[in-house]
């Protein structure tokens, strides 16, 4: 049924088109017609039709008591009524017309509204659309004012087999030598360029480019100073590489060895009754970030760290210097939580992921000086004993008279970083678009950190752009290319933009692609993602052939993980040095990124040097760097036009609840175990009680519930009905951002997320604090473990009402 209004000519308001009522054109069509009726009989008559005015009233059981009426005949009556006048009946003689003058212009008047009453019917039943989908039977048609090619939509296989056509090993080669630099540090001259260049392509490509500009606090050496390295009263080296974010001065003390400098190598010291208090920590590369390796030993009270490149595990040379950033977090450290649109504006604050040390990378062949030079009555384990520099000495860990002196002398600068963005709009829903990026800066060369990734970016850009161009394919929702600064930094630029827009991207953004460090080796694929898309991952893997060379030209690279658990081969962790991890922790975007690489736990060996260039990378992957770089555009292009294609948007929330239950379950019995004990335990009993499993396990409840209903939706719809994917659609998209914390500030805990963010909020520090309570309960710590019980039941619960869409649909039963 349609329910349409009319609007009346004598108050200005033109009639209603057949979109904006939901009513068919035959419908609209007649009210022209009306309302020449209504003139005509005003003529002929020779007065007014009569209107009406009702007021009213109800008493308090909702039944009307009065009804006022009020009958008007032209314009002339209200002359006589001022504002706020009587709303009493009034009666007026009717006025005639009977001279010939006033027939002559009734005859004109007729013909003149019979002939637009024509024009405007013929005119609007014109618009009337020819085509109508079964959907549209029994409802008012949606008129779309937009050519019959928008409406079709390709096959899938068509789609795939069209983007591999435009894509092929000669175009990154071409495209390798147009983008790689020697000089494009982050706010450099040389990185302006290579985004001049970007901002000209995406131009020529009709995408409306455009740029984000943002002022923040970078860290380089000061001028022609330098940063030194001594034993004693010996130089051992003075290290060009260096460490962002790092405390400078200089600071002096014993020198101790750490291996990788991760948690349980700490522990071994501390269970050899070795103080790392004061101390500077010697530790090798890898493993972990140097973020990660700097936190560590500054919460053990250590003054200064020297990481350095073991031949083991990274081969790059003896002279290799090193580069990277300590922050604990992603983003401007001085802007923590809120975008550095302006430096001005704000007042200078510090993110609690600075560590407050000093930390300097050093050469191989300084490292193994400090080795040499090393004594101590503890020999390190055999576990520790395995690197190269130390052959034929023995492993000490150190004693207190082996002194060492580290100086760092960097200063923190203002630097303008420029993001700069290219579109491809939808066709159906062009306000919701999927996100490809790329880090454009980096320390050297950096071939294999930003030049393949950025080359990664404008060919995929120019493929689906050709795509479109030619009429041959129509995007349901759109793309989004981002060329970033600063992510050699910690991923400034892309978290300074996500900090502006947080507000403008919720609902908006439904997947970010990372297309950083892609191609590293040439063994093995690995990805990680956030749950929803996991699936979509193993479908794209399916359907992108093997690159490497020997292999049948119909091997996919799935066929490299057989089985059905192919994700545990696959996917690993998302670490906070993952360039997609601001927009899954901190934006509650669902995030994905991926690599080729030679070996997990080696990495590719000038990853982060001045070594990073074009050749060295070559080599690394076996002679075949065109060949995996095709292949990686084919596994980001796949993912990214199946989101775009499909009517119902390719986020597995299935997945999504099997992760969350994975999580959750263990906290329950281990709530389970360790009630009893509490509530045994006389000076926390009265505490206790409400240490229960019950209110998560309800959250759980109530999140798996919803996830259910959703899917057996989906599966008795018929998803070619647009609208009813947009409903499912827009159910889909509420679930990961309504996994961040909301009851934590961005700026004091920027990543929010229950699952993957890092602080007191997220499940696994939920389950550490349960396991810790136990006999040494006392009221403060139960106090913190009821708090973070609250805050991760209500967050679940909280996802699982956007998850089950009405508000009469909630199952809110805590």
């Amino acid at each position: 049924m349609c329910v349409c209004f009319y609007g009346s000519s004598a108050t200005g308001v033109a009639p209603p088109r057949a979109e904006e009522t939901g009513c068919s054109a035959e419908v609209i069509s007649k009210i022209p017609m009306d309302q020449t009726t209504l003139t005509i009989s005003k003529i002929f008559n020779g007065e007014g039709r009569s209107y009406s005015r009702f007021s009213l009233t109800q008493d308090a059981d909702g039944e009307t008591n009065q009804v006022e009426l009020k009958t008007s005949r032209d314009g002339d009556e209200e002359a006589g009524e001022t504002l706020g006048g009587s709303f009493s009946q009034q009666t007026y003689a009717p006025q005639r017309w009977r001279s010939p003058k006033h027939v002559a212009m009734l005859v004109g008047g007729f013909l003149f509204f019979f002939v637009v009453g024509l024009l405007l019917g013929s005119t609007i039943f014109r618009r009337q659309p020819k085509l109508q989908t079964p959907a549209d039977v029994d409802e008012c048609p949606l008129v779309v004012e937009t050519s019959a090619k928008v409406d079709v939509i390709l096959d899938w296989d068509d789609v795939r087999n069209m983007l591999q056509s435009k894509l092929s090993p000669e175009i990154f080669k071409q495209c390798f030598e147009n983008f790689k630099s020697t000089d494009h540090e982050a706010g450099s001259d040389g990185e302006m360029q290579l985004g001049e260049k970007i901002i000209e392509l995406f131009k020529n490509l009709d995408m409306n480019p455009w740029k984000d500009h943002h002022f923040v606090k970078l860290q380089r050496p000061v001028g022609t100073s330098v940063n030194r390295v001594s034993f004693g009263t010996e130089l051992v080296g003075e290290p060009l590489g260096y460490l962002a974010y790092s405390a400078s001065g200089t600071k002096q003390g014993r020198i101790i060895y750490s291996h990788y400098g991760q948690e349980e190598d700490f522990k071994v010291l501390l269970d050899k009754n070795i103080n790392v208090t004061k101390a500077v920590v010697l530790m090798r590369a890898g493993k972990i970030s140097f973020a990660e390796k700097v936190a560590n030993a500054a919460k053990l009270g250590a003054v200064a760290v020297l990481i350095y490149p073991d031949p083991v595990d990274i081969n790059c040379g003896s002279s290799c210097e090193m580069f990277g950033h300590i922050h604990m977090g992603t983003g401007d450290p001085y802007t923590p939580g809120f975008p550095s649109f302006n430096h001005t504006q704000f007042l200078l604050s510090r993110s609690s992921g600075l560590p407050g040390i000093l930390a300097q990378t050093i050469t191989p062949i300084m490292a193994s000086t400090l080795l040499r030079k090393m004594r101590g009555d503890q020999p390190a384990p055999e576990a520790w004993r395995d690197s190269k520099l130390s052959s034929g000495i023995s492993v000490l860990l150190g004693r207190d008279s082996d002194l060492v002196t580290v100086e760092v002398n960097t200063t923190l600068i203002d630097k303008e970083l420029v993001n700069i963005f290219g579109v491809i709009r939808g066709f159906m829903e062009p306000d919701h678009y999927v996100v490809l990026g790329a880090q454009r800066d980096a320390w050297g060369p950096g071939f294999a950190k930003s030049t393949v990734g950025t080359c990664l970016l404008v060919e995929l850009a120019k493929a689906t752009r050709a795509m479109v161009k030619n009429g041959d394919f129509r995007p349901r929702r759109s793309i989004m290319f981002a060329s970033w600064s600063g992510g050699d930094y910690g991923s400034v630029g892309a978290t300074e933009w996500l900090e502006g827009y947080l507000m403008s991207l919720n609902m908006k953004a439904y997947t970010y692609i990372s297309l950083d460090a892609v191609v590293t080796g040439y063994k093995t694929f690995k990805a990680s993602a956030s749950p929803m898309l996991y699936k979509l991952m193993g479908e794209t893997l399916k359907e992108v052939k093997s690159p490497v060379a020997g292999t049948s030209s119909s091997l996919t690279l799935y066929s490299d993980f057989a089985g059905t658990n192919w994700y545990t081969k696959v996917m690993t962790p998302m670490k906070m040095s993952d360039p997609a991890y601001p927009f899954l922790a901190f934006s509650g975007i669902p995030s994905v990124s991926f690599r080729f690489e030679s070996d997990v736990d080696i990495g590719y060996h000038y990853y982060g040097t001045l070594s990073d260039t074009q050749d060295n990378l070559d080599y690394a992957t076996g002679r075949q760097l065109t060949a995996l770089t095709m292949s990686a555009a084919q596994v980001a292009g796949t993912m990214m036009l199946r989101l775009v294609h499909d009517h119902l948007l390719r986020l597995d929330v299935e997945h999504y609840k099997t992760i969350l239950r994975m999580k959750v379950v263990p906290i329950i019995q281990q709530l389970d175990r360790k009630a009893k004990t509490l509530q045994q335990n006389p000076a926390v009993s009265n505490h206790a009680e409400a240490i229960t499993s019950n209110w998560l396990r309800s959250a759980m409840g109530s999140f798996t519930r919803a996830t259910n209903l959703l899917i057996d939706g989906i599966r008795m719809s018929d998803l070619s009905d647009i609208e009813i994917c947009q409903r499912f659609n827009d159910r889909i998209m509420r679930v990961e951002g309504n996994l961040l914390s909301p009851y934590k500030s961005p700026q004091e805990t920027p990543f929010r997320h229950i699952l993957f963010g890092s602080g007191s909020h997220t499940l696994q520090s939920l389950l550490d604090n349960v396991i810790a309570v136990g006999a040494n309960a006392t009221e403060e710590n139960l106090n913190l473990l009821r708090e973070q019980l609250a805050l991760a039941t209500w967050t679940i619960q909280g996802s699982a009402n956007a998850l089950a869409g009405n508000m009469w649909e909630l199952d809110n039963q805590i």
